[in-house]
């Protein structure tokens, strides 16, 4: 049996108790929420600390869905399951409820929230290439006050955020523009699985052109990426085959897999480029009301 290294539990009621105890534990300590990626890796011993701070009773203060005429703010403390029923969201963007739908299973939904994903900055995670299809901001509180952060700065390394050690992420803001819609594509070994590759897609169209367009790619590196020169390619193109073909030659190009157990390098480029092509074809048929 795998057991984790002893440490000392200590549970808060508040966000600023929680950023006390991290200010004064230092690197020594750890928030768990859900627990479904941390508790894992202590039973292995891939990740030892001598504290662990329950967060859990902060849902409350932290859990919430929060629709406004120019974005969508989410609290860190958002469970899956909440994420995957609000329509609010499912509305503005469609991704959210592709992704979670293929997300672990109903236990871990139901307990795993949107700031242990981005957190934990594993390089398959769901969410993390979710939010970097969406521009998202990261809202990271700490004893000076909060900061704001772009998705592109807060990953800074496999299981590295920008969050410091007295600090603790409090929210995620989305940008809502007009005329656009997104889409979530992966290949998994089995339902609820890592993914071996996963594409999410957001695309905005003008007068019948892509106005715009951004790609995140999972499980193709040591970050979530997202992929550059993908709006330059497809600004002002009208959507064809060929323009989502294209837009997936780039994103195989631009992404690092390694060969590993889930597949091939190349086969991992291949399912960036045939998801990426999937992705925008999906999003564009849902701004012209036929993604259902």
């Amino acid at each position: 049996m795998q057991v984790p290294a002893p440490f000392e539990y200590q549970r808060v009621s508040s966000v600023g108790q929680a950023i006390v105890l991290l200010d004064r534990l230092g690197d020594t300590a750890r928030l768990v929420a859900g627990g479904h990626s941390l508790i894992p890796m202590m039973k292995l011993r891939l990740a030892n600390f001598e504290y662990l701070i329950d967060i859990n009773d902060l849902h409350d203060e932290l859990g919430y869905i929060v629709t406004e005429p120019r974005q969508i703010r989410i609290g860190a403390m958002t469970r899956h399951r909440e994420l995957l029923e609000s329509d609010a969201l499912a509305e503005a963007f469609p991704i959210f409820r592709d992704a979670e739908r293929v997300i672990a299973d109903p236990v871990v939904r139901n307990r795993g929230t949107l700031g242990g994903s981005l957190c934990q900055a594993d390089p398959s995670e769901d969410l993390s290439a979710v939010c970097t299809t969406l521009g998202a901001s990261c809202v990271i509180r700490g004893l000076d006050g909060e900061r704001v952060v772009p998705m592109e700065d807060f990953h800074r390394g496999p299981y590295e955020t920008a969050v410091g050690d007295a600090e603790i992420l409090t929210e995620v803001r989305f940008p809502i523009r007009p005329n656009g819609s997104s889409a979530y594509e992966k290949v998994e070994r089995r339902a609820g699985d890592w993914a071996v590759v996963s594409a999410g897609v957001a695309v905005w169209l003008d007068g019948g052109v892509v106005a715009d367009a951004r790609v995140g790619l999972a499980a193709v590196g040591p970050n979530t990426a997202g992929i550059p020169g993908i709006a330059e390619a497809l600004r002002g193109e009208p959507p064809s085959e060929e323009l989502y073909a294209r837009a997936g030659d780039i994103a195989k190009d631009a992404c690092d897999p390694v060969t590993d157990r889930r597949g091939s390098a190349e086969y991992k480029r291949h399912l960036a480029r045939e998801l990426t092509i999937r992705a925008l074809r999906r999003s564009v048929a849902r701004i012209n009301g036929q993604g259902a």
